[in-house]
């Protein structure tokens, strides 16, 4: 006869299981539909030249607080000669002092007119009594002067001691943007690690053109230089076409951008400052209209400078990775205004 049992129903157990597996199956099918698709190459790049820009910034500022530190640092050097001079000076007074006071104490360790009853010659104890009103007047002279130079030094150690502080703020800030500079340009990095080999080369290729094209723009233009050492500084910064974006660069090897500014100036006989944020004040704010080759010009925040060609072309030393270049003032950033150079 047949068995007509009931099929055995799966535990409650087993279903949750069975139940949750297939969620799980779902939902990673629909996070897979819907994941991001890859950026494309020219995403990438504006993504890139973003961060370039973010990391410029905090390398300028970087770059100045070195600046500032060594400038701190050599102001510390001279106080603390000033320091150890004033002291060996204020030993001297103090040595003095002791002697006048030792002679002061043999001359006037008998009562004066004990000393005019003995004296065989009242003249001669008279002369001596006059020398030891000046020996006291000259140790009181030596007392003012050894509390002077006291003064002087307690100021000049808590001067010494500020800016000894300065320093230690200085080289927090360096920390600082130094971190957040490596930080911008590994992100970069990242970035450009997503594309081929093949699209980079096409990426450099572009720029290439492009620095090509600029140059040719540049030949055109035929502009009148702002001055004799404005074209001089230009043409300087034109000799290093082709040298690598180094942070930190000041040449002649490598070159950040304000290190070529400041570099190709100096080929022409004029000291400019060494950063962004303190070359905006080395000469004279113009518009876009007014500019004339040989001037410097400020993108991003005046994050980025540049030296003005002519025909709205720079050359620049751009970013990591580049190198110094011709490049139309339309692709680099957000313009700022422009210094002549005195």
């Amino acid at each position: 006869m047949a068995s007509h049992r009931r099929p055995k129903q799966p535990s409650r157990a087993r279903v949750t299981v069975l139940t949750a597996t297939a969620a799980a199956a779902v939902a990673l099918t629909s996070q897979a539909a819907h994941a991001d698709p890859k950026p494309t190459k020219s995403e990438v790049k504006a993504k890139v030249d973003k961060l370039y820009h973010e990391a410029e910034k905090a390398s300028e500022k970087y770059n100045g607080a070195q600046e500032q530190q060594k400038k701190l640092e050599k102001q510390v050097g001279a106080l603390q000669d000033k320091v150890a001079r004033g002291q060996q000076e204020l030993n001297t007074l103090r040595s003095g002092l002791g002697s006048l006071a030792a002679a002061q104490y043999r001359s006037g360790g008998i009562d004066p007119s004990v000393q005019l009853f003995l004296a065989s010659d009242p003249d001669t104890f008279l002369d001596e009594a006059s020398a030891l009103d000046q020996l006291t007047a000259k140790q009181a002279d030596s007392l003012e002067k050894i509390q002077e130079k006291q003064r002087a030094l307690a100021q000049q150690r808590k001067e010494a001691q500020d800016k000894l502080n300065d320093i230690a703020d200085v080289r927090k800030t360096l920390g600082e943007n130094k971190k957040k500079f490596q930080g911008k340009l590994a992100e970069a990095q990242r970035l450009l690690n997503t594309l081929t080999a093949a699209e980079r080369e096409k990426m450099a290729q572009a720029d290439q053109r492009a620095s090509r094209a600029a140059s040719d723009r540049v030949n055109l233009g035929n502009e009148v230089p702002a001055s004799a050492r404005g074209a001089a500084a230009l043409n300087a910064a034109a000799s290093q076409i082709g040298k690598p974006y180094f942070r930190g660069g000041t040449g002649p090897n490598s070159y950040d951008c304000s290190g070529l500014t400041q570099w190709a100036y100096a080929q022409a006989g004029v000291h400019i400052s060494r950063v962004t944020y303190t070359q905006i004040n080395d000469g004279v704010q113009i518009g876009r209209s007014a500019l004339k080759p040989g001037d410097l010009v400020f993108f991003n925040s005046t994050s980025h400078v540049a030296l003005y060609a002519g025909n709205n072309t720079v050359v620049h030393a751009p970013y990591p990775g580049a190198v110094v270049r011709y490049e139309s003032m339309n692709t680099i950033g957000s313009f700022q205004f422009g210094v002549r150079v005195g």
